[in-house]
């Protein structure tokens, strides 16, 4: 009897007692953490899409900005061009005429305007007029195991919020752009560095290019960091055997920005790779900037 009543107040406490509605509001409470832990998960994601959002932003306005100094580059020296060539044709109307009262122009708005699209055409060709076999675009390469460390300048750095996020160096792959505007340079400590380079493809090499800009456009108005002293070997067996060494020169940072030289040393065989050797630049203590290398010179097998 006893067992019986038992059993039976359990059973009618079992009954009256709200389990479904206690699982109910547990279950509420899970579901209401999980939402919150969701929102703190997204929120955390949010940073990092801003950030690359910033990043794309920043490399644009890098480069907008780059393309109008580069604009107003060719603008100054368009209307430099542009007047000298009006003095030249002022004054060969006056030789040719003895001096008059005719248009010290002499020519027609047709024929400045062929002219000045032919001063364009000069001025975007190319000037050394050799194919460079050290172009990137071309298939070239940097080989990092074989080239100095790039130089680390804690100033150049962007920020967002007050974090910084980003170091601003160029690589060494760089130098074998056609991008030469103030700034795109690849940069390294000191006076002394090298890089080894993997041509396009097998050649004979027979002179080398180095270009740097002028002091005009550069933001600190001078080049000290430009190289000067500078060597250029030859590497055997996939650019990793014997140096042969092909010449040693210097680059005047008074003259002109772009400067050829012919290799003092010739080779019997056809090169893939070629080191470049800066021995010294023009007087800046803590490091030196190459803009673009160029390689000339005789294909060989492709």
């Amino acid at each position: 009897l006893v067992f019986s009543l038992t059993g039976l107040g359990n059973h009618i406490w079992l009954q009256e007692t709200e389990f479904p509605q206690r699982s109910s509001h547990i279950y509420a409470i899970m579901a209401e953490y999980s939402s919150r832990l969701s929102n703190y998960q997204a929120r955390l994601q949010m940073p990092k899409e801003q950030l690359e959002l910033l990043k794309k932003e920043s490399q644009t306005l890098e480069n907008n900005f780059q393309e109008i100094l580069f604009l107003s580059e060719e603008i100054d020296v368009l209307k430099a061009l542009v007047r000298d060539t009006r003095d030249g044709l002022h004054n060969h109307s006056v030789d040719a005429d003895g001096g008059g009262d005719q248009d010290p122009m002499g020519t027609s708005d047709e024929e400045m305007s062929n002219l000045v699209n032919y001063i364009l055409k000069k001025f975007r060709e190319d000037q050394v007029q050799r194919a460079d076999y050290a172009l990137k675009s071309a298939g070239a390469s940097i080989i990092e195991a074989g080239t100095s460390e790039s130089y680390k300048n804690n100033k150049a750095k962007l920020y967002w919020h007050g974090i910084k996020f980003l170091t601003y160096e160029m690589p060494p792959d760089i130098i074998l752009q056609p991008d030469v505007h103030p700034g795109k340079c690849w940069a390294f400590p000191g006076s002394q560095g090298h890089a080894l380079i993997k041509l396009a493809r097998k050649i004979t090499p027979t002179a080398v290019t180095m270009e740097h800009i002028s002091e005009i456009v550069s933001p600190s108005g001078n080049i000290f960091s430009a190289p000067k002293e500078f060597s250029v070997y030859g590497v055997l067996k996939h650019c990793e055997g014997e140096e042969i060494f092909l010449g040693q020169f210097v680059y005047n940072k008074t003259g002109t920005t772009i400067q050829t030289f012919e290799l003092q040393h010739e080779v019997s065989e056809s090169l893939l790779c070629v080191k470049l050797k800066i021995l010294s630049n023009w007087g800046h203590p803590k490091y030196t900037c190459l803009y673009r290398f160029r390689v000339h010179g005789t294909p060989g097998e492709y």
